[in-house]
């Protein structure tokens, strides 16, 4: 018999330490069993080989004696147990709780906007206030969506203005906004 065997055997009389001298043996097929399972599984899986060992591990040895025969039936039921937890991540997955619908996306992939520089945001902020003092709506609405990064809609929305009026605002806004920015940062010599 190979230690395997024989510690499986141990492990069915109830051996107190025998599930642990098994683990060491038997751990490279297991991740083996579990990276081939989860070569089958859709890319941006989240569940790892290591994980999946582990968890498969636990329910295989819980505290009531198992009724291994030999090594063969021992990873068939490992493999038994894979199954059924990546079956029951997928359904997990399914869940809207759980990201139903949503699809994993590369951090990497994206690019995410630089903040402003300071001089900028001040320069911004000193306009800001001057357009205010005109055009009460128009600063308000620069702040809706700029700053509280509302869309346009829901700042007309917000606003009590229709959508129409909002755009040509924000035009109207923009463009002012751009002219005296630029005028605060590159003032005539």
């Amino acid at each position: 018999m190979t230690d395997v065997t024989e510690i499986l055997t141990a492990v069915e009389r109830g051996e107190p330490g025998a599930s642990e001298k098994l683990l060491p043996l038997v751990y490279a097929e297991l991740r083996r069993l579990a990276a081939a399972w989860l070569a089958q599984e859709r890319p941006g899986q989240t569940l790892q080989a290591t994980a999946l060992v582990h968890e498969a591990w636990l329910r295989l040895v819980k505290d009531e004696p198992q009724n291994w025969d030999g090594r063969r039936h021992f990873f068939g039921a490992a493999a038994q147990a894979m199954r059924r937890i990546l079956v029951e991540n997928a359904r997990r997955k399914r869940r809207p709780k759980h990201g139903a619908g949503w699809q994993r996306v590369e951090l990497d992939g994206i690019e995410l906007p630089s903040p402003m520089p300071d001089e900028e945001l001040l320069a911004l902020d000193e306009a800001l206030t001057r357009l205010a003092a005109n055009h009460p709506q128009a600063a308000q609405l620069v702040q809706l969506c700029f700053f509280a990064g509302l869309t346009q809609a829901e700042a007309a929305q917000h606003l009590g203005v229709s959508r129409a009026t909002a755009e040509r605002t924000w035009a109207f806004a923009r463009a002012w906004l751009f002219r005296e920015v630029r005028k605060e940062l590159n003032p005539p010599a």
